[in-house]
């Protein structure tokens, strides 16, 4: 399994399941962050047609091209369906649930189809900590 500073160092496209067009959410500042360091961002939210400026798509089956990670905000109750989602999309070879959200099922899960997995990080953190951007 990839570590945290690999699986971003190596991911260029991030599906955010959860994402928000709400300023105040972190669902809202990580993702933008991310973008703001280079990386694609595809949101993921049923409830929106863009956020960012970008064309949100409704589900992990939507997304228009290959991902090489998927980040959800969401909470833990929900975090296994999103997860068994993007297992049987084959969405993406890394899953990675933010801060404060885990789910041991979905844990399991994803071990067990071969993908890396990350729960209860943050990933605009862990990009700080690596000092890791995408920008020339």
């Amino acid at each position: 399994m990839r570590t945290t500073t690999q699986i971003l160092a190596e991911s260029q496209v991030i599906a955010v399941v959860g994402a928000s067009g709400n300023p105040a959410k972190p669902a809202h500042t990580v993702p933008f962050q991310m973008l703001r360091h280079g990386w694609k961002i595809i949101p993921v939210n049923p409830f929106t047609d863009e956020i960012y400026g970008l064309k949100t798509v409704p589900t992990l089956a939507d997304l228009p091209e290959p991902v090489d990670l998927v980040n959800i905000f969401r909470p833990s109750a929900d975090a296994l369906e999103v997860i068994r989602q993007a297992i049987a999309t084959k969405a993406a070879p890394a899953i990675w649930l933010q801060s404060g959200i885990t789910s041991p099922e979905g844990r399991r899960l994803a071990t067990e189809a071969g993908l890396d997995y990350v729960e209860d990080r943050c990933l605009a953190v862990e990009r700080a900590v690596a000092n890791l951007s995408k920008l020339p």
